[in-house]
């Protein structure tokens, strides 16, 4: 059953020990406006999946990100997120892992799900039709002991 947070609130994700970001909700308007960035927009068709997949994710979090807690500059100061500490911050592969376990996979798992067959009202096969012939008589119980070749 698919359950719905009606509450559309930013919620905390941990993504590594120490760092954790605040993100907004994954809706639908979130994913087309992403769908819609100049970035994705303009991904050359030669790139590959994990080329795709990388620049999706940063220009979703650029949308994402509200706040984040355990980042800081090359001096250890904290940082406020902008879009250049974002893209480096996705830059590094158990954050990237990470966004994408906790945020990303879980709008594509509900993604996957839509795309199955849904089952009729009185059951998934209930309309289907037969295409086997049935049986002209039963089958024999096997012998105890004896194997098929």
């Amino acid at each position: 059953m698919l359950t719905l947070d009606l509450s559309n609130e930013p919620r905390w994700h941990d993504l590594v020990p120490g760092v954790r970001v605040k993100l907004r909700p994954l809706t639908t308007a979130l994913m087309v406006a992403t769908r819609s960035d100049p970035d994705v927009e303009t991904v050359p068709d030669k790139s590959s999946d994990d080329e795709r997949a990388l620049i999706f994710a940063k220009a979703l979090a650029r949308r994402a990100v509200l706040a984040w807690e355990g980042v800081g500059d090359a001096e250890g100061n904290a940082i406020d997120p902008s879009p250049e500490a974002i893209d480096a911050l996705l830059d590094i592969w158990p954050i990237f892992e990470a966004f994408q376990l906790v945020y990303v996979s879980k709008g594509l798992l509900l993604e996957q799900e839509k795309n199955a067959s849904a089952p009729s009202p009185t059951g998934p096969s209930a309309r289907a039709t037969a295409t086997a012939q049935p049986a002209r008589k039963a089958a024999k119980t096997a012998r105890p002991g004896k194997t098929s070749p």
